[in-house]
């Protein structure tokens, strides 16, 4: 069965399955939570919670999942699978990239950090001063380029205060773009300031992102040096030493 186990005006809904999910779950359930966001003008952000009571779905509650995605493909913002059945979560990971949103799985003692997730903003830039002539650029999740532009005039300010400065770039919590627009002002950004940084390091959790430390010296005259997720401290302390 399904319950709904928290539903807002903002298009936040919380689910939970447990035993075998029917048709009627979804009939019943699901699709009229969805419907109702819908209605409301907003995205919907699901956490969907299966514990280890979940004992699988029929054939015609695979149907209406199916016939719900088609119907409302367009209609979820950011989706969190929380749980522990290993099945579940390799089939998300290999499935996920097929939605048109952001899909990630968290354990079950991890729902917190889930709700977290699913409040944030789609995409952000968090820019914060650290330290003399040093500056931390976050990427947070999936960026368009509205997070981009309302940025820019704190990059831009910063950069007519410092001829030359630190950068640390932390893309611990990026997802990627949404779109070739998005491609362009990051671009445009590097571009912009492709002569002040000097020593940037690069902050990151995904093997791609190491080519940072190749590629950023060919663009900017910066000495750069890439450091994983777990080394954040490091990274900090050999930027600004």
């Amino acid at each position: 069965m399904i319950d709904i186990t928290e539903e807002t005006a903002e298009g936040l809904l919380e689910i939970r399955a447990t035993g075998r999910v029917t048709e009627q779950d979804y009939e019943t359930v699901l699709i009229p939570a969805v419907t109702r966001a819908r209605d409301w003008g907003v995205p919907v952000r699901l956490l969907y919670q299966i514990g280890p009571d979940f004992d699988g779905y029929s054939p015609g509650a695979l149907l209406a999942d199916a016939r719900l995605g088609l119907k409302h493909w367009r209609g979820f913002e950011k989706i969190a699978v929380v749980t522990d059945n290993d099945k579940i979560e390799a089939g998300v990971r290999m499935f996920g990239f097929t939605l048109p949103c952001p899909v990630r799985t968290f354990d079950l003692d991890k729902r917190d950090e889930a709700r977290l997730w699913l409040r944030e903003s789609l995409g952000a830039l968090h820019v914060e001063e650290i330290g003399e002539d040093a500056l931390e650029v976050q990427l947070i999740g999936r960026l368009d380029s509205a997070s981009y532009k309302a940025r820019t005039p704190d990059l831009d300010a910063y950069g007519a205060a410092h001829d030359r400065y630190r950068l640390m770039v932390d893309l611990r919590r990026f997802e990627g773009w949404q779109g070739p627009a998005a491609v362009g002002e990051h671009l445009g950004l590097i571009r912009h300031h492709r002569r002040q940084p000097y020593r940037i390091a690069v902050v990151g959790d995904k093997s791609w992102m190491k080519l940072a430390e190749t590629v950023l010296p060919m663009v900017l005259d910066a000495k750069t040096k890439y450091f994983d997720e777990d080394d954040y401290p490091a990274a900090r302390a050999w930027l600004l030493a």
